[in-house]
């Protein structure tokens, strides 16, 4: 079987994607994944989402970028996409990398060029996601999260926090009294012992642990998952408080659980599809793989299918 860190290698050879991709199961296996390579194909998905009685995050994939003009680019395609949001009446709202925007090459950098989205995001009166990536960036996401909100509204900017770091509870713990709107998440990175659990019955402890922290705040917060057993926490912890279903959302990833997606919509749950596009889609489907490294044999056998 090909292990988690296996897959998390691969996702970091982007020279892979060319080999991948000459196979066509391979290639229509992403699509499951991500919503296309373009904005107008990532707004089809979310209409048929919308259809569903699903709200959606648009995401733009690039994670890292090697210039200031690259970082340039990225900013102008989430202005095109809050634009979009706007033009097409989809309910959706947007969800940002720092490193996107150029976080690796100088934080203040980062910090101007997702201000602007934020600043665009607020007038329009949409909401903007600071995703966490490696815990590498960690500390400088929060820095500079903390800084949007102190500028911004409660709803205009928030973050992801992953339950598998050793840092996250003590961090919602500091981020519920600002207070923000958080989501929380697993995580997806392959991080060393001494920053993250390595045993998935820690995580899901410590995110069970967050999850109640933050329903018990009184501010609306993203549950994401597509684990049952941390859905039905969640659900059974926020009955026995009292806390209705207007007051927080579930989250999953484009084309994961989709019955489950339906299904909680349906028992009347907010329900948020993260709906990711574009050309630098190979270490997010990666991730994807990682996520569940069973996953892999499910691939095999389709691309043996073709």
């Amino acid at each position: 079987m090909v292990t988690r860190s296996a897959l998390i290698y691969l996702s970091r050879q982007e020279g892979l994607k060319e080999f991948a991709t000459r196979f066509r199961p391979f290639k229509r296996l992403t699509t499951r994944f991500v919503a296309g390579e373009n904005i107008d194909e990532a707004v089809a998905a979310i209409r048929e989402l919308n259809a569903e009685r699903c709200s959606a995050s648009f995401d733009h994939l690039n994670e890292s970028v090697a210039n200031p003009a690259e970082a340039e680019a990225e900013v102008k395609e989430y202005l095109r996409i809050l634009a979009q949001i706007d033009e097409t009446g989809i309910d959706s709202n947007v969800s940002i990398k720092l490193s996107q925007f150029g976080l690796e090459l100088d934080p203040e950098l980062a910090y101007k060029n997702a201000r602007a989205i934020v600043e665009d995001a607020a007038r329009r009166g949409h909401f903007v996601r600071v995703d966490m990536e490696g815990s590498n960036f960690t500390q400088a996401t929060m820095d500079i999260f903390k800084r949007l909100r102190a500028e911004f509204g409660l709803n205009d900017v928030g973050i992801v926090l992953q339950s598998y770091l050793r840092r996250t509870y003590q961090d919602a713990q500091e981020l519920v009294k600002l207070p923000a709107r958080i989501r929380i998440c697993k995580g997806a990175y392959n991080e060393p012992p001494e920053v993250a659990f390595p045993d998935k019955k820690d995580t899901d402890e410590n995110y069970v642990k967050v999850m109640q922290l933050l329903l018990s705040s009184g501010v609306y917060h993203g549950i994401a998952t597509h684990d049952p057993h941390m859905i039905d926490a969640t659900i059974a912890f926020a009955q026995k408080q009292g806390i209705g279903k207007e007051a927080f959302e579930f989250q999953m990833l484009y084309g994961i659980r989709r019955d489950l997606q339906r299904q909680l919509a349906k028992d009347g749950y907010n329900m948020r599809v993260y709906v990711p596009y574009g050309k630098h889609w190979y270490p997010y489907f990666m991730r994807r793989l990682a996520e569940r490294p069973a996953n892999i044999w499910f691939v095999l056998k389709n691309m043996l299918k073709g």
